[in-house]
């Protein structure tokens, strides 16, 4: 981490998109936090000097702080500019990188920060990009003693320091875990910006790209221990939740199973199993989704047809994306949880033999996930990054949430600020 005086600990770059306006509220929050015993200077990043005032002045009137404006430092800084985006790490100690799709916009800011030994935090949930970034610059960063920690909103956080939650409070070893999202929506319903499903459009027309990254990086297998972890059905009923469910197809299973690398060939840790899954409801639901699957899978694989999913996302997503974004009582009535059922050993039963004699639940929930447990997670991710440098990684380097948290307060500081982690249940069997 930067040794050196910065004059800002924190640069939201990219604050005035869609995303970038809610991590400015919230670090603007976190600056009058009544635990801070310190100050927290802080500035935002983006190529309009204009359109940066004027989210610092909306922040300033949802806050109640008149003063936010003159409070916070202006960097002005363009993704095609490279020198641009050199001073403005030269001036952070952290960067928050808002800007997306990061397959296209996010490696120049990578670069930029690892060059001028500035740690950076974004909110990717692209595996491509994340794994890329790992290979290309996790030496350098090491190098440089900088922390670049990607998939740190709602992917990933929730669901890496979720299985790392389920294993500190398993009585035991945990060798396996799935999970199951649940989303909720109030009267309003649902709606998420179409910034998103821009970044799932190009994620799922380049998988061949991530396979060919993965099998020319060779790593062998991480070993599991007990019964191998099955994979269930496209379409399967979770009895435990009364609901049909699908894999989920975002960046969860990508970063979990990263860290669980980490902390098995690093810290020496048991490694954990894990797949990720979606709880859709009942089987009308199921049929709704699969005909939407279908219909983007195929368009997604041609040129014209990207086009046309990027051109009508409210129209191709059945009205879950839109180039607005969803409403503030949109977002007001939207929730997650996150369930976690665990399996393992208790202390003492040898794992070769026997099955596993200890189940574990576990939760994770919050409030809406792209837009107000996004920044949350981000900026406290951020926050520990700041005030935990001896808990963190001995060196620098290109982590996850989970490889670089793994040892610190994270999940205290999500909890105090209203995205809980709770035990429901734990039995031997």
């Amino acid at each position: 981490m930067a040794t050196e005086r910065r004059p800002f600990q924190l640069v939201v770059f990219g604050a005035s998109g869609f995303t970038g306006q809610f991590v400015t509220e919230e670090v603007a929050r976190e600056q009058v936090a009544p635990e801070r015993s310190s100050r927290l200077p802080w500035a935002v990043a983006g190529r309009s000097r204009e359109k940066l005032l004027r989210v610092l002045e909306r922040a300033a009137l949802k806050l109640g702080r008149p003063t936010l404006s003159s409070e916070v430092g202006i960097i002005i800084c363009d993704i095609t500019n490279p020198a641009s985006l050199d001073e403005m790490a030269k001036q952070a100690t952290v960067v928050l990188n808002c800007v997306g799709p990061y397959r296209f916009y996010g490696e120049p800011v990578v670069k930029a920060c690892v060059e001028n030994g500035t740690s950076c935090v974004d909110i990717c949930g692209e595996p491509e990009f994340l794994e890329l970034m790992y290979w290309k610059y996790h030496e350098k960063a090491a190098a440089k003693g900088v922390y670049i920690i990607g998939s740190s909103g709602f992917d990933s956080i929730p669901a890496d320091l979720g299985v790392i939650f389920t294993r500190n409070k398993m009585n035991g070893t945990l060798t396996a875990v799935e999970s199951y999202l649940a989303i909720h929506s109030g009267s309003e319903g649902m709606c998420i910006h179409d910034g998103t499903w821009k970044s799932a459009i190009y994620g799922f027309a380049s998988q061949s790209g991530l396979r060919k990254l993965r099998n020319s990086a060779n790593l062998k297998p991480v070993p599991f221990i007990g019964p191998k972890l099955k994979k269930r059905w496209p379409v399967s009923y979770c009895r435990e939740l009364s609901t049909y469910s699908i894999p989920f197809m975002g960046a969860d299973m990508s970063v979990v199973k990263r860290t669980q690398r980490y902390l098995h060939e690093v810290l020496e840790e048991s490694p954990v199993q894990y797949a990720a899954y979606v709880a859709v409801g009942g089987i009308t639901s199921v049929i709704k989704l699969m005909f939407a699957g279908l219909f983007f899978l195929f368009f997604v694989k041609f040129g014209i047809g990207r086009q046309l999913l990027i051109k009508f996302p409210w129209l191709f997503s059945f009205g879950y994306f839109s180039k607005q974004g969803p409403t503030q009582k949109q977002i007001d009535g939207s929730s997650f949880t996150m369930t976690f059922f665990g399996q393992g050993y208790s202390q003492g039963l040898s794992t070769d033999k026997n099955k596993p004699n200890v189940k574990i639940c576990t939760q994770v929930k919050g409030p809406e996930a792209g837009y107000v447990t996004t920044p949350i997670a981000m900026v406290q991710a951020a926050m520990t990054l700041l005030s935990e440098a001896s808990d963190l990684p001995k060196t620098g380097g290109v982590f996850t949430p989970g490889a670089a948290f793994s040892r610190t307060k994270l999940i205290d500081r999500l909890n105090q600020r209203g995205i809980e982690f709770s035990i429901i249940s734990s039995s031997e069997v």
